[in-house]
C-alpha cells in the first residue's frame, strides 16, 4: 500500500474540518463520506453513504475517521475493526468506560491501527512538560492545578445540534465535549489519581441538562494532590496549568512555560537548613517552545504513517480510556456526591447514565444552524 484510502463517518463540523485538512496531506485520500444528512455530502465526487456499515464494507476504504456524535463512536469503531479497517476516532473515544472497553476488546488484530484524535499531544509545549516530569527534572510531584475555564460556549452553540448537551444525545457536557484534551494531557503527564472528589453544576449557566461546571479534587498514590476546574460558562476565563515538585514548579499560561527551579530539593532544604523562614534559592527559567505543533494534521499524518510504515501512534485509542475514566469519575462523583476510587466501576456510571436518560424530561430548544467558523474552538 502506498496511499491510504480514508472514509469519514460524520460530516458535521469536525468531520468537515478533517476533510479539509486531509485534502492537503500526501499519501492519504478521502474516498468515501458518510452522513445521515445527504446535503452535507452532496458536494463530494467520491462514494457517498448514509449508513456507516455500508461504507465500512464497501471495499473503497482502508481506514475510517469517526467524527459522529459520541454514542456512535463505539458501534462504528467496533464495526470497522471487525471488518479489517484501521480506525481513527474523535475524542472522546466513547461516552463511558464500559463502551471504551468494548472498543478496545474489538481491537484483536494488532496489525490494524486504532488511534484517537488527541491532537494536543503534538503541541511542543505539552511534550516539553511531559519530558520534564517523566525524566525527573521536576522531582517527585507534590501538587497539580489546572484551571481550564476558557471553554466558554454560548446558547447558540448548544442550539446548533439537537444531540448536544443531553444525556441521551451526548452523554455529558463540558467533561465529555470540551475537556477530553485537558484530561488526556493531565493523565499523560501526571498519571491517573487514585481518588477523585468532584462538585458539578448541571445546566448552571445554560439551558441544558448536563454539566457545564466542574470543580474536582484529585488524590495521587504518592500523596500528591490536584485540583481541576473547568466550565463552559465563564468569560474571559483562565487557562493555567501548574505542577509543583520537589525540584521546583512549572507554570503554563498564555502559551508561555516558566520553570522556577529549586537549587536544592524542597525536602532536603527543609531538613538541613538552620533558617526558620528561609526557602530554597531558585533559578527562574523561561522555557522557549515555538508554535502549537501540527495539531489535527499531525495526528492524521501519524495515522497515515502508522498504516503505511508501522510508525508508533502518537495517541493510541487504548490510551483514550484513561482520560475517559478520569472524566467519568468526576461526573459520577458529582452526581452521587461522593469520592470515587480508580479504577472506576464502569457499571455504576453506565447505570446512572441509563437512569438519567430514562427519567429525563428535558426538552431541547429549537435547533439552529451554526453561523461561525469551527476553527475558533481550536485555541486550546
Amino acid at each position: 500500500m502506498t496511499k491510504v484510502r480514508l472514509g469519514i463517518i460524520g460530516m458535521g463540523g469536525m468531520g468537515t474540518d478533517h476533510f479539509n485538512q486531509i485534502k492537503k496531506i500526501e499519501n492519504i485520500e478521502v474516498t468515501a463520506l458518510c452522513d445521515l444528512d445527504e446535503k452535507r455530502i452532496a458536494f463530494f465526487d467520491g462514494k457517498k453513504f448514509s449508513d456507516y456499515h455500508k461504507l465500512i464494507i464497501s471495499g473503497v476504504v482502508d481506514a475510517v475517521c469517526i467524527a459522529t456524535p459520541h454514542y456512535v463512536h463505539t458501534p462504528a469503531a467496533i464495526d470497522a475493526l471487525q471488518n479489517g479497517l484501521h480506525v481513527l476516532v474523535e475524542k472522546p473515544i466513547a461516552v463511558h468506560v464500559n463502551d471504551a472497553k468494548k472498543m478496545i476488546a474489538a481491537h484483536t488484530d494488532k496489525k490494524l491501527k486504532f488511534a484517537a484524535m488527541f491532537n494536543q499531544r503534538t503541541n511542543p509545549i505539552f511534550q516539553k512538560i511531559k519530558q520534564l516530569v517523566s525524566t525527573g527534572e521536576l522531582g517527585e510531584m507534590r501538587r497539580i492545578n489546572w484551571i481550564a475555564t476558557d471553554w466558554f460556549r454560548s446558547y447558540a452553540y448548544y442550539a446548533s445540534g439537537g444531540w448536544r448537551a443531553t444525556w441521551k444525545g451526548e452523554g455529558g457536557g463540558v467533561l465529555l465535549n470540551q475537556c477530553p484534551h485537558n484530561l488526556d494531557l493531565l493523565q499523560w503527564i501526571t498519571g491517573l489519581p487514585k481518588k477523585v472528589t468532584a462538585f458539578i453544576g448541571l445546566g448552571k449557566y445554560h439551558d441544558i441538562e448536563v454539566e457545564d461546571e466542574v470543580n474536582a479534587f484529585l488524590e495521587y498514590e504518592n500523596g500528591a494532590t490536584g485540583v481541576f476546574i473547568t466550565t463552559a460558562g465563564e468569560a474571559p476565563g483562565t487557562n493555567r496549568f501548574e505542577i509543583a515538585g520537589e525540584r521546583g514548579k512549572l507554570v503554563l499560561e498564555k502559551g508561555k512555560l516558566h520553570f522556577t527551579r529549586n537549587e536544592v530539593e524542597t525536602t532536603q532544604f527543609s531538613k538541613t537548613t538552620s533558617q526558620r523562614f528561609g526557602v530554597p534559592p531558585v533559578w527562574e527559567i523561561d522555557i522557549p517552545v515555538s508554535g502549537p505543533g501540527e495539531q489535527h494534521t499531525g495526528i492524521h499524518k501519524n495515522f497515515r504513517d502508522a498504516i503505511l510504515n508501522d510508525a508508533p501512534l502518537v495517541a493510541p485509542a487504548e490510551e483514550g480510556i484513561r482520560s475517559l475514566e478520569l472524566g467519568n469519575a468526576m461526573l459520577l462523583s458529582g452526581l452521587q456526591k461522593k469520592t470515587m476510587e480508580l479504577p472506576l466501576d464502569g457499571e455504576a456510571l453506565y447505570c446512572h447514565l441509563k437512569n438519567l436518560i430514562e427519567t429525563s424530561r428535558f426538552v431541547k430548544q429549537k435547533t439552529v444552524e451554526a453561523q461561525d467558523d469551527l476553527g475558533a474552538s481550536f485555541k486550546h
